[in-house]
This record gives structure tokens, sequence and C-alpha cells, in this order.
């Protein structure tokens, strides 16, 4: 429903919200949610194009994990780890979390110089992380083929017991119910398509179901926020590409872990229901379309039967894309922008998921306060003209 001060009238407005959140997934949800709970901002509203989590949210594989190389990263997906640790009591909804094990495999004298050197990097920044051998990779997840003869031989892997997975679209309406219930306005059907800015400030944003006056502006548009920050005149070093993704039938249980190949880019795990979950790599072509490719797919059923002979039977139930920014260096952008009152969370790549919870806590921290939280200034976007950069281009275990 839209509320009586809904649009904006009076030609020297009191903000309509304090906050607007452009993009209704798991980091705007999580943002509204955080900003609430750890702030008591509730004069929010979160607007979605769609329907609530109806994007990114909805497309990906549900891993989580916090095993990523440089400290910067390591200690804000480790924050979101522990997170996630606490959340579906935090929230009262059952999330479906289950810390059943990552591991990542090494294939090749490559991959496993850069897994070791992860894993002592993950030890000293406090994070979990061990090295297995391929005898050790086969005791922990029997089903992967870690004969010498294989494709991909298995050469060891790293694991973090903690990391997991949990049900994405749980995860959404569990955050979307506690900001509603913090009197947060979650609008669907509404697309930004402009900014309303006057002298290097932003007041409002245009959209479909017209004029809304805002305090702040918060960007959190998973695949979109490029082209939302060029209708406020922002150019952002973001690049959007399919990541595509699918799952099986139903099976019984036969995979109790999460089994990652950055060699191959193929990743699986087994959800509750029973269906394998598979993803690829992104599409190497720039787009928009929640489609990808048929040869990435193909090229990953391939690896994946390599590595798992047991799927040679499974068949694919569905196959589909989400849109992911990728940044130069592949990790994500969190802070202000040259428009005062213009923030932007973008560019996680692949780790979108995984980063819900802490990316809305720090997010939201750094809207309430206009400062950055100390997580997120190292994300900031003046890096790119810095030089400081966070390259996790192939460290965080998973190709861009």
């Amino acid at each position: 429903m839209t509320h009586p001060d809904f649009l904006w009238r009076d030609p020297d407005p009191k903000p309509a919200y304090d906050v607007v959140i452009v993009g209704g997934g798991g980091h705007g949800l999580a943002t509204a949610y955080y900003l609430a709970r750890n702030h008591g901002i509730t004069n929010v509203a979160v607007l979605e194009k769609g329907w609530l989590a109806g994007g990114n949210m909805a497309r990906n594989t549900t891993i989580i994990r916090s095993n990523y190389l440089w400290d910067e990263s390591a200690a804000i997906y480790e924050h979101s780890l522990k997170l996630w640790e606490g959340l579906s009591d935090e929230l009262d909804y059952d999330l479906q979390f289950s810390q059943r094990g990552v591991l990542n495999l090494a294939h090749n004298l490559g991959d496993v110089r850069e897994a070791r050197r992860r894993v002592n990097a993950n030890r000293l920044n406090g994070v979990d992380a061990e090295w297995l051998d391929a005898d050790e990779v086969g005791k922990f997840c029997p089903i992967v083929n870690v004969s010498s003869r294989a494709r991909y031989p298995v050469l060891g892997g790293t694991l973090q017991r903690r990391g997991g997975i949990a049900k994405h679209d749980h995860v959404a309406w569990a955050l979307a119910r506690r900001a509603d219930a913090y009197g947060i306005d979650l609008i669907q059907g509404c697309e930004v398509t402009g900014f309303a800015i006057e002298r290097g400030r932003v007041l409002a944003v245009e959209t479909t179901r017209g004029r809304i006056a805002a305090g702040k502006v918060a960007l959190a548009a998973a695949g979109h926020t490029s082209v939302l920050a060029a209708g406020a005149g922002i150019r952002l070093p973001l690049q959007s590409h399919p990541l595509q993704a699918l799952v099986s039938e139903l099976l019984e249980p036969v995979l109790d872990c999460v089994v990652m190949s950055n060699a191959v880019h193929v990743y699986v795990s087994q959800a509750h229901k029973g269906e394998l979950v598979m993803g690829a790599g992104i599409d190497a072509y720039n787009s928009y379309g929640q489609r990808g490719a048929f040869h990435v797919v193909e090229a990953q059923m391939a690896a994946a039967l390599e590595l798992f002979p047991i799927f040679a039977r499974a068949r694919v139930l569905r196959t589909w894309a989400g849109i992911v920014d990728v940044s130069p260096d592949a990790s994500p952008i969190i802070g202000r922008t040259p428009v005062d009152g213009l923030y932007v969370n973008a560019g996680w790549g692949t780790g979108g998921f995984k980063a819900t919870p802490g990316s809305g806590w720090v997010y939201a921290h750094t809207i309430a306060e206009g400062e950055p939280h100390p997580l997120a200034g190292p994300f900031a976007l003046d890096r790119f003209t810095s030089g400081a950069l966070i390259d996790e281009h192939g460290a965080a275990a998973v190709a861009h």
C-alpha cells in the first residue's frame, strides 16, 4: 500500500523517508533490518521493481563461507558468517542454515600453492581452515573421484568446517518479515528511473509510481547498480555478467558437504529437499539477461561428471542465470558516492549471498553514521583512484 505522504508534493519538503533503499533482495532487506535493529532508523522504504527477493537472491547457489585470502575480505566475510551462526534464532525463522563444511579442491601445483597460502592466511585472521591431502579428501567426501587417473586429479583441498548452505528464500522472507515489523515500507512493483539531485545532493528518487523524497538513498540492486548510478551521473567501475547454475531432480542424500573446484569452476551441494545445486563460472560477455550460454553449462556438467561419476544418471531439472556485478579487483564497493546522500553497495561478484547479513550490517552503519563501518572502509569507491585494491581474482577460491 502507498502511504499518504508517499509522493513528493511540496517544493521544499520534509523527506517522505529518512532512507530509501533501491533493491529488495537480500542485501537491501538486510540493510533495512539492521538500520532499524542497530540504529533505530525505521522511516525507511525498500523499493523493488519486481517482487521481493526475485532477482539474484532467488538465483544463487546458497553457499556460505569466509575462507577468503586478503585480510579485508576475510574480515567482512567472517563477520557475516558469525552473524549467520545466530541468525535463525535472531529472526525467529528456520533459515535451514547447515554448517556441513565447504571443501575447495586443488587439481594442480598452482592450486596447491594457492590453497595452502590461503589456509595460512585464514588461520592468521582467526578463520577456521584445514589442508586435506587426496586421501583425506576421499574420506571426507567419498563420492569425489580422487583417482590419479581422473581427468582432473585431486591433489588435495582446503576445508572450512563452519561453511555450509542456507535456504535463500527463507532468508529473504525472514528479513522482510522483521523489517516489516519495525514499520519499514516494502514497496514492490516500483522501479527507480532516476534521481532528483540539486547542488550535488540527492533529494528524491524518480520511480514508475512517482517521485519519492528521501534524506538518503542507498543502492543495493545486484547486476543493475551501474545503470542506476549512471542515472545520477556516476560511472561505476563495474561489469555485469550472467552467472549460471542449475538443479537436478530430487535424489536421496548422497552429498553432505559443499564441494568447489576453482580449476574447472564447478561447485556442488545437495539441498535439504534432495536436489543437487550446481554453479558455473560467469559468462565472458556482458549482459543483463537472466539466462546464460549453453556451452558454459555443458562444460560445467562435463567437469562435474569427472569429479562425481555417481551423478551420471541424474537429470537436470532446470537452469537459470543471475546477473552479477564484477569490479576490477573482484571485491565489493561499499560506501558513499560523489553525490551527497547517495550510497552504493555493489560489485560482490559471486560472493553476494554469503555476505548478506554482514553486508547489511556494515552498509546500515555506513548510511546511519555517514561514515564507513571499519569493515567497509577498505571497500570504498576511492580505492580505484588510490590504488589500494583488494584483488580477490582466484584468491577467493572461485574464478570470476
